[in-house]
């Protein structure tokens, strides 16, 4: 009988060139013993053992099982590698891999398989500005980095501002979770909480600021912005700031502290027009409105802000978050941390297609592009980076306290920067941490 089961079951495969397919028995063999219809034919087995004794019975047993094993112990199931496969796409794709992309490329097909990671769920609301000092927001967003780094799950939602101020507003009032920013609104939403409501947890860019003045203003010197007006993006944000310390160290006062001359905080594009109608004298502004001013307005370059730094580097982009929403949410706010590595790393490696995004970006956001003219001159004059530069922070801190912005007493800064996801992640990629 066992016989007939053996020559009616096994059978060749002509793809391996004719050799017994043992998978094919095995299979064909557990099926004779467990499929209900035939458990007549199990039962009768078992009987025709009975007949043949103990010892006989044994042997045929053993027999039995000895094929069963033969047939079925040395072939691996072909399904299993597309198993695994599987499993390590799923489990790239929960986790969003981090967009430094190094989980992708090392993470093993095992390990992937037994991945418990579940997808990131839920929304996350960033604010950023429309200037070139806001490159990784700007290419982050355009090429999908953040949305591939958060997730399928995760519902991102991106909101542009003029200035600082605006944007720390809306941070502050839950509005928005984290967002690209100066430094001076940065330490103004870290007071105003009493060191509670906001963190800093990376660095974004150093330089890209100019005071761009009108040719027939008579500005030479600093002494001669005497009875000038000089446009702001905002009044408090960081350029607004740093002009009225610059104002102060000239000697000079501005109006509402009985001087003589008159800040004119305003929005970017509106100084545009009032620099072309001669209603300012200059203005202190980022980029790209410093080089478009020079450019489309005929203006004159009198500062660039890196000459008043050492080594001319000075913060000028942070990336701050909500203390709560970072408390509640750490693996939301690591995966906008390694969009922003991964960003920041793309724009140093290929500046030339950072471009092209960011333009794209900026036409999308106002209705045109930049000229191309405006584009090459002004990104040179921007450091793309992670480091925050927490020493030229403090000195802005120091020149906001002077001028009445941070209260009367002068602040301790100590907690205002958490560095922690950002300096586990520089670690998993290999790369220096960053002193917090």
């Amino acid at each position: 009988m066992f016989w007939e089961i053996f020559k009616n079951n096994i059978r060749t495969d002509r793809t391996t060139g004719g050799s017994p397919q043992k998978t094919v028995f095995c299979c064909s063999l557990a099926n004779f013993f467990i499929r209900p219809h035939r458990r007549g034919n199990l039962m009768k087995l078992m009987q025709q053992k009975a007949k043949l004794g103990v010892t006989s019975g044994l042997f045929v047993s053993v027999f039995l099982l000895t094929l069963l094993l033969a047939a079925c112990g040395d072939n691996t199931a072909t399904t299993l590698p597309a198993t695994t496969t599987a499993a390590t796409t799923t489990t790239s794709g929960a986790t969003t891999t981090t967009a430094s992309g190094a989980a992708t490329t090392t993470t093993s097909a095992t390990t992937a398989a037994v991945a418990t990671t579940k997808p990131l769920q839920g929304t996350v609301r960033l604010g950023f500005f429309p200037n070139l000092t806001h490159a990784q927001a700007l290419v982050g967003i355009g090429n999908g980095t953040f949305a591939s780094s958060l997730g399928s799950g995760v519902k991102l939602v991106t909101t542009p501002f003029n200035a600082g101020p605006a944007a720390i507003e809306a941070l502050l009032a839950g509005e928005i979770d984290m967002t690209y920013v100066g430094p001076n609104p940065a330490i103004n939403a870290y007071t105003k909480t009493k060191g509670e409501g906001v963190r800093i947890i990376a660095g974004a860019a150093s330089g890209g600021v100019s005071f761009i003045v009108r040719p027939d203003s008579n500005i030479n010197t600093a002494k001669d912005m005497d009875g000038k007006k000089i446009a702001t993006p905002q009044l408090g944000n960081t350029q607004d700031v740093a002009l009225r310390a610059y104002i102060k160290q000239a000697g000079l006062e501005t109006k509402e502290n009985g001087g003589t001359v008159e800040v004119v905080p305003t929005d970017n594009a509106n100084i545009l027009t009032l620099f072309e109608n001669k209603q300012i004298d200059g203005a202190w502004v980022p980029e790209p409105w410093a080089t478009r001013l020079i450019v489309e307005k005929k203006g004159k370059l009198f500062l660039d802000e890196r000459t008043l730094w050492p080594d001319g580097k000075f913060v000028i982009t942070l990336l701050l978050v909500n203390t709560k929403f970072m408390n509640d949410n750490p693996d939301l706010v690591k995966a906008v941390l390694a969009a922003h590595i991964q960003v920041t790393q793309d724009i140093q490696k290929n500046p030339a297609a950072a471009k092209k995004v960011i333009n794209d970006q900026l036409k999308a956001l106002s209705g045109k592009p930049l000229p191309d003219q405006v584009l090459e001159d002004s990104f040179p004059k921007l450091e793309i980076l992670l480091d925050p530069l927490k020493s030229s922070l403090l000195k802005s801190a120091d020149s906001a306290f002077q001028l009445g912005f941070l209260g009367k007493t002068k602040p301790n800064l100590d907690g205002l920067y958490d560095l922690k996801i950002l300096n586990s992640l520089l670690q998993e990629k290999g790369l220096a941490t960053i002193q917090q």
